[in-house]
């Protein structure tokens, strides 16, 4: 059974530096006029209750927006794991769809795909390009003791975090979500920027 809008929240993991982009704030890149960071809230818009945005900086600009953002909880570099442990804290549904910001695509079935192979504490995909284990179907409660566990011990690995929970892959073939990485891949999705 599918889980209906009201026990999913979209989690938007936008807290990276961009080392590879000169510190572009992706989440504001936009395509078509879109940024990306509002590309993916309206994407869900209609599978989840509410939109949470992790990041570290331009807060009031997210907030101009109508998102709520979150900030990590931890002053550690960990990398996405922070990230993950400041959406669980403040997610109030049973479950968490987390997505990077810098996605170029998803396929039109992701939730329910990965819904589909939940079981207990959730699902993460496997595209064309390999694991992407941040595009993930996450269930809220487990999350939030086994990311406050990972931090306390050090393990940052979000593969090492759901081989923990038993999360499992769902293969989705023919898809590639592609990322945002690089002047080649902003330049192969159309993105032009000034900064």
């Amino acid at each position: 059974m599918n889980p209906t809008a009201s026990d999913v929240t979209l989690g938007i993991l936008a807290g990276g530096r961009a080392t590879r982009l000169g510190g572009l704030d992706k989440a504001w890149l936009e395509r078509d006029g879109v940024a990306q960071v509002l590309r993916w809230q309206r994407r869900f818009a209609s599978e989840t209750a509410t939109t949470l945005v992790s990041a570290n900086r331009h807060h009031e600009r997210y907030r101009d927006a109508g998102l709520a953002v979150v900030a990590d909880r931890v002053s550690e570099d960990i990398g996405p794991l922070s990230g993950l442990d400041a959406l669980a804290a403040t997610c109030a549904t049973t479950w968490l769809l987390t997505i990077p910001v810098d996605l170029v695509g998803v396929n039109d079935c992701l939730l329910p795909s990965l819904f589909a192979a939940a079981g207990d504490n959730g699902a993460f995909a496997i595209d064309d390009d390999g694991v992407q284990p941040l595009v993930a179907l996450w269930r809220v409660d487990g999350l939030r003791v086994a990311a406050a566990d990972a931090i306390a011990a050090n393990r940052p690995a979000v593969r090492g975090l759901q081989d923990g929970l038993r999360m499992h892959a769902v293969r989705l073939e023919g898809v590639r979500f592609g990322n945002l990485n690089t002047p080649d891949d902003l330049a192969a999705a159309g993105i032009k920027t000034n900064e």
